[in-house]
């Protein structure tokens, strides 16, 4: 495993509605990882976990709903390593898109 890839995207909407808009759009996060389909998701609490299966790798997930950000944090398995900035850098700018 790599390092893993976190960001956090603020926000004010409070943390229902934030948590109804991440259910909402959640998938889109999957098209930001070359060839990436959400394959299952789960909630637990204010907590989203959910995996992403991406060129044959599987990428653990999950969305921290909080009142004024929502934490990500992917597992990049080491094949996709490589990919980590990049998709550090997907999350940073199309992220807030999860929240419109």
């Amino acid at each position: 495993m790599t390092a893993p890839v976190e960001v956090d995207l603020p926000h004010k909407l409070g943390q229902a509605e934030a948590r109804r808009r991440v259910e909402q759009g959640f998938g889109k996060l999957a098209g930001w990882i070359p060839g990436g389909q959400v394959s299952r998701h789960a909630w637990e609490g204010d907590t989203l976990h959910f995996t992403v299966e991406a060129m044959g790798q599987r990428v653990d997930a999950r969305l921290d709903v909080r009142e004024t950000s929502v934490h990500a944090r992917l597992e990049l398995p080491a094949m996709l390593g490589m990919f980590a900035g990049q998709i550090q850098a997907a999350l940073k700018a199309n992220g807030p898109k999860l929240l419109e």
